[in-house]
């Protein structure tokens, strides 16, 4: 069975989410204890799509949150390098048609500049060999005024619910993932990937070091994830120098 490290070289990564593909959404509402139904909700809540809006959903799997979004009247083009899921997306989303489904490199997106009002990524953003570059490529690809809508397992701030969600991590995820998954060696690596990921304020950094303004973010459930969301300038997109926020530090929100 495939799984990757955290190298997260591109190919190791979608071969095992090729392999766990057809189980991935029960995987998920199981290990999740049920919370990802809500954090799919307060996504597309922040992304705030609207009829005849196109909205970019990198990494989206089998489709999941794509169908959420278009449920609004936007059009969805639901992005993905793995060729598994997008299978398994196809099949399940065949009657939708505000969904379209591509394979793409969230480093190289294959799409043309100021293309989309919106672009978000759901726990996939953690799993990019290069995010710095796949951010870089968010911003080019929405339009002036656009917004990106980060979700991602983050940080605890309350070091007692930190070692808390740790401990699961280290014990109960393996322990669920040999019942609920098909290759529950993949939830190793999805525990090494959160434990290495940053925390809320430095992501919200990186997404302003790709040219995002107005970047905010909020806790969801205590911290175990976080949801950020930042703005292409309304007036043009600047040139930011390697390393540097356009917009000064981050703030913590009410997104």
């Amino acid at each position: 069975m495939s799984r990757a490290d955290l190298s997260k070289q591109p190919s190791d990564v979608a071969a095992m989410f090729d392999e766990v593909s057809v189980g991935y959404d029960r995987t998920n509402a199981v290990l999740s204890v049920g919370n990802a139904s809500l954090w799919r909700i307060a996504t597309m809540r922040a992304v705030d799509p609207r009829p005849g809006q196109l909205v970019l959903d990198v990494a989206a799997g089998t489709g999941t949150s794509s169908a959420s979004l278009a449920r609004s009247g936007a059009r969805v083009v639901a992005a993905d390098f793995s060729p598994g899921m997008i299978a398994v997306g196809e099949r399940r989303q065949a009657g939708n048609p505000n969904i379209e489904f591509v394979q793409a490199d969230a480093t190289d997106l294959p799409f043309g500049d100021d293309s989309f009002d919106a672009v978000t990524i759901s726990f996939g953003l953690r799993n990019i060999v290069d995010p710095d570059a796949a951010l870089r490529e968010f911003f080019r690809v929405t339009k002036p005024g656009g917004r990106v809508v980060v979700c991602e397992f983050s940080r605890p701030p309350a070091s007692v619910i930190r070692s808390a969600y740790y401990a699961y991590l280290r014990y109960g995820m393996p322990l669920f993932a040999r019942l609920a998954s098909s290759n529950p060696a993949a939830y190793s690596y999805l525990m090494e990937s959160i434990r290495d990921w940053p925390d809320q304020q430095s992501l919200a950094h990186m997404i302003g070091r790709a040219g995002f303004e107005r970047v905010q973010y909020r806790n969801l459930t205590a911290g175990i994830v976080a949801l950020h969301r930042g703005f292409v300038p309304a007036n043009g997109k600047a040139v930011v120098p390697p390393g540097e926020s356009p917009t000064g530090p981050a703030s913590k929100g009410d997104l």
